[in-house]
């Protein structure tokens, strides 16, 4: 579809409404606004409704396709639509603080999002938030782990997330823009080289997997989380598979049903245990939600099919929950969900008090699952040294004390 305007259009009059002279005025990022959002910002600035759809197309493809990060990109607008656009909206991305690379090619952001306008009242209101988001090359992929929230209530006890309160959920934008971000960084827009150095996939999308397993809860922030993921998987846009999105959850009941119907990308339960009694020690959402309830919810998953199986995560703790009666009963609590099973190696973090089960163990484990024909692959440990491992991440980690940050490696040496 051609993006020249159309010879009828009414032109874009940039006097026709008066532009904020206020430097100190917060901008509205569009980023993260779906379709119909941006329309209504267009009209904010006077675009005639008979361009808003054309106008839209144009943003999106600049946005989402091209990875435009100033309004003077978008060289199919004229200069006072442009300025118009600039001087109400925001398109920039978020402060990178930090960023770490691991010796595997794990790349680890700590991103600074800027304080919520007036647009977006809360308890923050005036303060920026940190999150962190973590990149995970393989061969033939890349998996970028996005965080929904800034902190979290669930206090599973071997999370160190967990380890941080809840400040405030994330909007679609900021979830959206760690996807951004990323492929800026490793270069995987088209006008964008590749940084010299990185590690990447040799072919294909650099960033071909997302999974809400970072930061927070996704289903206690279920309509944002949902805004973002439909702008990720919008076909003229970053176009990424609802078949390669993967939203995980530590057992929200009442979102799970909405997820398939409302999202439509595969799902993943962090199960750990397979009694309600240790499930409620260690994943304590369990009290509200058993495991019973949990499953029932699983089975009715919208979608489930053996091509589209639920993920089940299970995070294996040395004397906890390793033995081959929980790998048996494991067995039994899923029968009849098609499923596959990651067994998970748990990840060191300072303070912590789990022990990661002996390898021989969790390949024991691995065995009694597969038998039963379960695929089980154990997750090999990524980006350990930097603290971006599975249960790791914390927007809190560069303030580490200094003999915490020098423990790191040894921690993931020990597991």
């Amino acid at each position: 579809m051609s993006l020249a305007t159309p010879a009828a259009a009414p032109r874009f009059d940039a006097s026709a409404q008066p532009l904020s002279t206020d430097a100190s005025a917060v901008r509205r990022s569009l980023v993260g606004l779906s379709r119909e959002e941006l329309a209504d910002a267009l009209g904010e600035i006077g675009v005639p409704e008979r361009q808003r759809r054309m106008r839209v197309n144009q943003l999106w493809h600049w946005l989402y396709l091209r990875g435009a990060t100033s309004f003077d990109a978008m060289t199919n607008m004229g200069k006072e639509l442009r300025a118009a656009l600039d001087d109400k909206f925001a398109i920039a991305r978020p402060e990178i603080v930090s960023e770490q690379i691991s010796v595997d090619g794990t790349r680890k952001w700590l991103m600074r999002f800027p304080a919520q306008g007036a647009d977006r009242p809360g308890p923050t209101a005036g303060r920026p938030v940190d999150v962190e988001t973590v990149y995970i090359p393989e061969e033939g992929r890349g998996t970028l782990c996005v965080s929904s929230q800034v902190g979290c209530t669930l206090n599973c006890t071997f999370c160190h997330t967990g380890t941080q309160k809840l400040v405030r959920n994330l909007t679609p934008g900021e979830i959206v823009s760690q996807i951004l971000v990323a492929r800026e960084r490793i270069g995987d827009f088209p006008d964008l080289a590749t940084p010299q150095g990185a590690i990447v996939p040799t072919e294909g999308r650099l960033v071909s997997n997302i999974v809400m397993m970072g930061m927070g809860e996704p289903l206690y922030n279920f309509e944002n989380v949902r805004d973002a993921l439909l702008i990720a998987s919008d076909g003229e846009g970053l176009s990424l598979s609802k078949r390669r999105i993967t939203l995980s959850t530590s057992g929200v009941v009442p979102g799970i049903f909405r997820t398939g119907e409302e999202i439509g990308c595969m799902l993943a339960i962090s199960l750990h245990a397979v009694r309600d009694d240790l499930r409620d020690e260690i994943v304590p959402i369990n009290r509200k939600w058993p495991i019973a309830e949990l499953l029932d919810a699983c089975r009715a998953y919208p979608g489930l099919s053996n091509a589209r199986r639920i993920t089940f995560e299970y995070v294996m703790l040395e004397g906890i929950n390793d033995s081959l009666a929980e790998a048996k009963e494991l067995v039994r609590l899923l029968k009849g969900i098609p499923a596959k099973i990651n067994l998970i190696p748990f990840n060191p973090w300072p303070g912590s008090p789990y022990q990661c089960s002996d390898w021989d163990q969790i390949e024991r484990f691995a065995e009694v699952v597969n038998r039963a024909g379960y695929a089980s692959p154990i997750r090999t440990p990524r980006g350990r040294d930097i603290f971006a491992a599975c249960g790791q991440l914390k927007s809190a980690s560069e303030r580490l004390k200094k003999r915490e940050r020098e423990a790191a490696p040894a921690l993931a040496a020990e597991g």
